[in-house]
């Protein structure tokens, strides 16, 4: 079996472009030798979340009335919806706020939330400036792709 050589500033460049572009993961393979540079990430399943204190606004919409709604909130114009099935998270890791709220301004590609699918964290970004809304989803919800996640307006 011949030696692998690693180029080490090659694999500082990939991870360079990984933190750059927000990206869970990048592969690359040439023949039979690969390389896989991923960042690590938060199992939000093994980690503790803390209770939300009594005074903190409540920044989703309950769940009940997203269920109820939901097939019709897909189709508001402001809706971002879920380009793949997964799991919704609204911050970057337990005990963090929220990446946004109802009422906040956002910028086009801010991201929203990360859903998690495959054991990757992919970052939902906003398709256009505005004002977020409505939260349709609760944290930590299984989602299905084409499903609103939130309403920006």
């Amino acid at each position: 079996m011949a030696k692998f050589e690693m180029d080490t500033e090659f694999v500082r460049k990939l991870a360079e472009i990984l933190e750059e572009n927000d990206l869970g993961e990048i592969e690359l393979a040439d023949g039979d030798r690969r390389i896989r540079i991923a960042r690590p990430t938060v199992t939000y399943a093994a980690a503790a979340m803390p209770a939300p204190s009594a005074s903190a606004p409540v920044a989703v919409a309950p769940a009940a009335a997203a269920a109820a709604g939901a097939g019709d909130l897909a189709k508001h114009p402001g809706a971002v919806k879920s380009p793949m099935v997964g799991t919704a998270y609204l911050a970057p890791e337990p005990g963090k706020p929220n990446f946004v709220a109802v009422g906040d301004k956002i910028t086009a590609g801010q991201t929203l939330l990360i859903i998690e699918a495959m054991k990757t964290f992919n970052p939902i970004k906003a398709p256009k400036a505005g004002t977020v809304i409505q939260i349709v989803i609760d944290n930590a919800q299984p989602v299905e792709f084409g499903e609103a996640l939130m309403i920006v307006e």
